[in-house]
């Protein structure tokens, strides 16, 4: 069997007949379906090795489709003096806006400024922001009258204003990248499953890691898959494969959350985004247009738990609207948020006396190690470095499992619905070259065309689209990460719930017994999104 065995449809139970071939050896099997673990499938695929990824819920479902959805360097980072990191990120930032022009836009940010020495002082530390994004720079940073950031943002508080600073970053849709570099690594060859979790790790008789038993999460099962290289990208969760290699293993990670809320574009007035500098924790806050709307965050506090429906806290909602409410004319108040969604970052464990309150100072570089046994992991990090992080656990996968090495082809790999030409906002245009797949089928059947719901533009077509060629299996995989509905108005993808689960249940030969539980799941998960 070569590399090229990806069918034409993008088929999930094919795929799993062909991960039940036990005679099969993989060069790669990569844990987690995140931004990680798809940026190492990626990776491995188009360098040519065998390859298959196995996430154990649906691409992106954790940590990977709450994000603040910017593509950065990081200007706090800068402010902390972590240089490296920053330039690091810019220039990925500029890498993946070149190989992603369908999902990544130049958004213009502003720091209004409220004392005499904040313009001279942002605009210097902005300047070197944009030197070290070198050729790859997004636009200059300037400094703003007080006329002009008023124009760029009404909404701003007026009184004391002095003036402001303009900084340019990368704004995308993250589960919607996460779904297309899922189809990029099938392009390239890679067997990618969604719904198929690894329950324990296969050992040769050196107690060298040599494959994983992996199960079938929704239709039940398990099967064996050997493997030369095996990698935890599995975020959150990667103590959990740590365990399963030494469970006398200490915990590499400890969990910090992170929320965001999601309001009416009104709420700012115009396109731009706003940076607080620095709030009551000493960390930056964002008001960012995404999707006609505006998301504002975010918070940084130490939990117990990973979960994968972690949950916002009553005075991490307090405090985003809190602070958004000394620089907004217009204040969100508790009845105006569409959604509020919690993440959860994957630290490293604090050392022994640290103070386990400042999440804040840890630092976010990406952490790679290899066990005794072989086992590769990688944790830390952020979307923005994710092909580099890819990059660098597979060269350490190579080098530790001495296969042949082959050089990364990522760095001008164009990514699934590439599509030269300006960023629209229209939303269809999220797609990029997939759009005129969607459109076909809306014109073959006219029923494709409907709207799922008055207020939005997404169709039935899209939710036949998703099933068929992004693999959604559940009413949450659509209306979470592939549409993004839960996010945009998460009571409004409630009332979406029961055309999106009869649309599937067509698509996928399921009974009424399948969508009525599809219903009920999606309404009891969304409940936490909502805001009372």
């Amino acid at each position: 069997m070569n590399n090229n065995i990806a069918p034409s449809k993008l088929d999930r139970e094919y795929f799993l007949t062909l991960l039940r071939d036990s005679a099969m050896q993989w060069d790669f099997i990569v844990i987690g379906g995140g931004a990680t673990g798809l940026g190492i499938a990626v990776d491995a695929a188009s360098r040519g090795y065998k390859t298959v990824l196995l996430e154990q819920s649906d691409f992106a479902k954790a940590t990977s489709s709450r994000s603040t959805k910017l593509v950065h360097g990081g200007v706090r980072y800068l402010q902390n003096g972590d240089v490296a990191l920053v330039r690091e990120a810019l220039r990925e930032r500029g890498i993946l806006k070149k190989n992603a022009p369908h999902l990544v836009k130049d958004q213009r940010f502003i720091i209004g400024n409220y004392k005499w020495w904040e313009r001279p002082f942002y605009t210097i530390g902005l300047t070197v922001y944009d030197l070290l994004s070198g050729k790859l720079t997004l636009g200059r940073s300037l400094p703003m009258s007080k006329k002009n950031v008023i124009k760029n943002i009404p909404q701003i508080v007026q009184k004391n204003l002095k003036g402001g600073v303009v900084y340019h970053d990368g704004q995308f849709d993250d589960s919607r990248l996460a779904v297309n570099l899922m189809q990029t690594a099938v392009e390239k060859g890679a067997i990618v499953v969604n719904y198929c979790k690894a329950i324990r790790l296969l050992k040769d008789i050196e107690g060298k890691v040599a494959g994983v038993v992996a199960e079938n999460v929704l239709e039940g099962g398990s099967f064996d898959l050997k493997g030369t290289c095996i990698i935890n990208a599995t975020g959150i969760f990667v103590d959990n494969i740590i365990k399963m290699d030494d469970p006398e293993e200490k915990p590499l990670v400890r969990p910090s959350q992170g929320i965001h809320l999601v309001v009416d574009k009104s709420f700012l007035g115009g396109e731009d985004a706003i940076m607080v500098p620095k709030t009551s924790d000493g960390r930056v806050m964002f008001g960012v247009p995404w999707h006609n709307r505006v998301i504002l965050g975010t918070t940084d506090i130490p939990v117990r738990e990973f979960v994968l429906e972690p949950k916002a806290l009553e005075e991490e909602v307090d405090f985003i609207l809190e602070t958004a409410g000394r620089y907004l004319t217009k204040k969100p108040q508790r009845k105006d948020v569409l959604c509020v969604y919690a993440g959860l970052r994957p630290l490293a464990a604090p050392k022994k006396n640290a103070d386990e309150t400042k999440t804040k100072e840890i630092s976010r570089s990406h952490k790679l190690l290899a066990s005794p046994s072989g086992l590769v992991t990688i944790t830390g990090g952020k979307w923005t470095t994710y092909r580099l992080m890819a990059q660098d656990t597979v060269n350490l996968a190579l080098k530790t499992k001495k296969l042949p090495f082959k050089a990364c082809q990522t760095k001008n790999l164009k990514i699934h619905g590439y599509r030269e030409g300006s960023f629209n906002d229209d939303w269809l245009n999220i797609y990029g070259s997939d759009q005129d797949g969607i459109l076909k089928l809306q014109k073959e059947n006219p029923a494709y065309g409907e709207k799922l719901h008055r207020d939005f533009d997404f169709t039935v077509g899209e939710v036949v689209w998703a099933v068929r060629k992004e693999m959604a299996r559940t009413v949450d995989d659509v209306l979470a990460r592939r549409v993004r509905a839960l996010y945009l108005d998460t009571r409004a993808s409630i009332e979406m719930a029961p055309r999106v689960a009869a649309i599937m249940a067509e698509e996928l030969n399921k009974d009424r017994n399948w969508e009525k539980r599809q219903i009920e799941e999606y309404t009891e998960m969304a409940k936490a999104y909502v805001i009372s």
